[in-house]
This record gives C-alpha cells, sequence and structure tokens, in this order.
C-alpha cells in the first residue's frame, strides 16, 4: 500500500472517462489497496483512481469516519433539487467555489471481491458521491461551476503556483 501522488489539474488523465474495471486480479487489488491509502492522508474525503493517473472506474472515500472503496460505481439516484456547496478538489489544489450538488446521492457498484455494494447518503456524503463519480467520467468539478464563478476559478488556476 501506498500513498499515491495526485495528479493536477491540466493532466489528461483527469478529462478521460475512465473504463471499467472487468477483472479483479492483483492489479485492480493493489489499486484499491493504494486509494484506500491515499484517502486516509488527513483533509481528504475522497481519491478517484484518475487523481493518481489510473483510468480505471474506481475511487475511495473517507468520510465521518467511513472509510473504504469502490468499483465501477454509477449514480442510480439522486434526491433534491441541486444546491450550491462549497467544494474544493485535491487536484485542484487551493481553490474553494460553489458546485451545484443534489442533497442526496446513492452510488452501486463493486467491492474487491466482486460483490455488490451499495453507497448512499445526504450532506458531505452526497457530495463526495457526485464529486468523485465525475472524475470518474472525465468531469473536474470547475465543469460545474456557474459560468461567471468558472471563469473567477479559472484565472485563479492560471495564476496559482501549481499550474
Amino acid at each position: 500500500m501506498t500513498v499515491r501522488e495526485i495528479r493536477l489539474y491540466g493532466d489528461p488523465v483527469l478529462r478521460t472517462p475512465c473504463a471499467e474495471i472487468t477483472d479483479i486480479d492483483d492489479g485492480v487489488r493493489a489499486l484499491v489497496d493504494d486509494l484506500i491509502e491515499t484517502v486516509r492522508v488527513p483533509g481528504r474525503a475522497g481519491v478517484a483512481a484518475p487523481q493518481i493517473g489510473v483510468g480505471l472506474r474506481a475511487f475511495s472515500y473517507n468520510v465521518d469516519g467511513a472509510i473504504g472503496a469502490i468499483i465501477n460505481p454509477r449514480i442510480v439516484a439522486v434526491r433534491g433539487e441541486p444546491v450550491p456547496t462549497g467544494e474544493g478538489c485535491l487536484s485542484v489544489p487551493n481553490l474553494w467555489h460553489d458546485a451545484p450538488r443534489h442533497p442526496y446521492a446513492r452510488v452501486e457498484g463493486i467491492d474487491v471481491d466482486g460483490k455488490p455494494i451499495v453507497l448512499e447518503g445526504e450532506g458531505l456524503f452526497a457530495q463526495m458521491l457526485q464529486h468523485e463519480t465525475d472524475h470518474l467520467d472525465g468531469v473536474v468539478y470547475l465543469q460545474r461551476l456557474t459560468k461567471e464563478t468558472r471563469r473567477i476559478a479559472m484565472r485563479e488556476v492560471r495564476e496559482s503556483d501549481w499550474f
């Protein structure tokens, strides 16, 4: 298990939809272990595989003491109108903007044993489910911002010392 380096906005892997995982082999198990180890760093709510440079559909989470991972997640239900929610991203360090997120989300996928699992929740957990699933679809939260907020955020990205 290794804490992996986070890829930053501008890296093509972050804008590319991820491939389904069709065979859970030792490489996939190692990926899931690394995702879990990487999300354990304090201040992290979720880490998607493309954020560590891997174009496969898997992410880990660390919200309110619940730590785990899911393979091939798909959002199957959301409830409530999207509301502006303060959000940041490890791949876009030091930026924080309101992104529209549903107050409830439900995701279905599988675990490393190939067994079906369901993750669902409200508040921060729902936000994390939507944010990390977006990453697997090649969407960075900046794309969810209103036009004016995105303009401001992109200027902040261009002026940052990491871009």
